[in-house]
């Protein structure tokens, strides 16, 4: 089998506790990434990631650095067991994009890491001051749901897979929009369990914070192409690594054509480094057939590895 693999990299809610501890306890590159993390931030994220409780790890705070750190862990015990592992490309999910951004090499592990705490906690700041929800639709046209997101007065957050679609905004509105999803043709809606209205017009707040971050972060153009969730595209420019990271915040995860992008340059196996199996699962509904391995610990990194012939 070609050793040359897609690496697409998990977002918010993938979070689980235990995540990386086995790894931490196989590689000492791996510990020593997870040390190095904590030195940085000033506060145990690890001890949060391996222990919990389940409620702090899933504060946007600190599950967005500790994806971020599982997903480079994770490629990094790959690295060791498949040496001549090829990255055709990489690609994350809203926060995943950050971690995708680093397994390129836009920019280092330590910078990305405080990119992607400030990107959290900007964003918790946000979702305590606007209340807003989320609500997943399943099963209904595009122009349906946009239709119905106008109405609703909400935007829509991620374009998932086809026939699955997330809005974003006000309590009211989402509330409404669930209400009146059948009207639209849309099978089911159902509202989410979030701290707030990512990706909606209610996160201006943290984008714009955001944006005085990264004018001053250094990046460079990665070594291979990372597809920007904004433009479903991949980035042209150290400009346009800034713009569609800062504008990511408020605006739609556009990760079926992203997918769709990917698939379209003929690419056709696809390793997802995080917990959870999401975006394996999203990609049976874009292509039908697609080979995505996930690995999130050691049994499932051995099992790629096997699969992977090395």
């Amino acid at each position: 089998m070609s050793k040359k693999v897609v690496l697409l990299f998990a977002g918010q809610g993938a979070q689980k506790v235990g995540m990386g501890q086995d790894l931490a306890g196989a590689y000492p590159k791996v510990k020593a990434m997870f040390d190095r993390a904590n030195e940085v931030l000033g506060f145990n994220l690890t001890d949060t990631m391996f222990n919990g409780p389940i409620e702090e790890l899933t504060r946007t705070s600190r599950c967005q650095p500790a994806l971020y750190v599982h997903g480079l862990a994770v490629l990094e015990a790959l690295k060791e067991r498949v040496p001549s592992l090829e990255i055709a490309a990489c690609a994350g999910l809203s926060l995943g994009e950050f971690t995708a951004h680093a397994a390129g090499g836009t920019f280092d592990f330590e910078t990305g890491l405080n990119l992607v705490f400030q990107r959290g906690s900007f964003m918790e700041e946000a979702c305590e001051e606007t209340k807003g929800s989320m609500a997943a639709l399943i099963g209904g046209e595009e122009s349906a749901v946009r239709e119905l997101a106008a109405e609703c007065n909400v935007d829509v957050a991620n374009l998932n897979a086809p026939g699955q679609i997330v809005l974003s905004g006000s309590i009211e509105g989402i509330k409404q929009a669930v209400a009146k999803a059948k009207e639209k043709g849309i099978r089911k809606a159902v509202e989410l369990t979030v701290a707030g209205a990512y990706h909606s017009r209610l996160m201006k707040s943290a984008q714009d914070k955001l944006a005085a971050v990264l004018q001053t972060t250094p990046v460079q153009m990665p070594k291979v192409p990372v597809i920007s969730n904004y433009e479903a595209d991949a980035v042209t420019s150290e400009m346009v690594i800034k713009n569609t990271l800062e504008r990511q915040v408020t605006g739609s995860v556009r990760w079926s054509e992203s997918m769709q992008l990917l698939l379209k340059d003929g690419n056709d196996l696809f390793l997802e480094l995080g917990p959870g199996g999401v975006l394996a699962g999203l990609m049976g509904r874009i292509q039908k057939g697609t080979k995505v391995l996930t690995i999130e610990d050691t049994a499932s990194l051995d099992a790629a590895v096997a699969e992977l012939g090395a």
